[in-house]
């Protein structure tokens, strides 16, 4: 599994996360990141110029892509899984022989439209939107929670309703 992500992690708790995310997952996969720099992004920028930055980071990301792999791009319009049907997801991918899946992060403006040519699927974490730093964080912690529930392992089992006690 490879995450291909426009920018790179600046805050220490982020590179932390990320570190201990891929420590936890090295007993399932081989896991790697591979950073793509994000562009600057001139001041009062116009949805012109903010396509044409969008459009060169992607360039920037199909020189680094493994043209071999299963595309999945995060997305804002993509299919939302809860933690279960994500594991069997990534479960259907194996066993119909896919071994090389690529997530793919955009950065602070999003994607360039040309993003379609590449991605075989769209996936959307959450109706809420995060960083593309905490995406990333989001994403291993699901992929490795992913194969917790696929080798029913424990792992922050939801003991009642919603994962919250009522107390009132």
């Amino acid at each position: 599994i490879k995450i291909y992500c426009i920018g790179k992690l600046k805050e220490k708790y982020f590179v932390d996360a990320q570190n201990e995310y891929l420590k936890r997952l090295d007993r399932f996969a081989k896991v790697e990141i591979v950073e793509i720099n994000d562009l600057p992004i001139p001041l009062n920028s116009s949805s012109k110029e903010e396509e044409i930055v969008k459009d060169k980071e992607f360039e920037l990301l199909l020189q680094k892509l493994d043209k071999n792999s299963y595309v999945i791009a995060l997305d804002l319009h993509g299919k939302q899984f809860d933690s279960v049907k994500f594991s069997e997801k990534i479960d259907n991918l194996m066993s119909n022989s896919i071994t090389n899946i690529s997530f793919i992060i955009g950065g602070s403006l999003g994607w360039s439209s040309k993003m379609n040519e590449v991605a075989k699927e769209k996936l959307k974490l959450s109706e809420m939107t995060f960083t593309h730093q905490m995406t990333r964080v989001i994403l291993l912690e699901q992929i490795y929670r992913s194969f917790k529930i696929l080798r029913n392992e424990t792992y922050h089992k939801c003991r009642s309703l919603c994962g919250i006690r009522s107390f009132w």
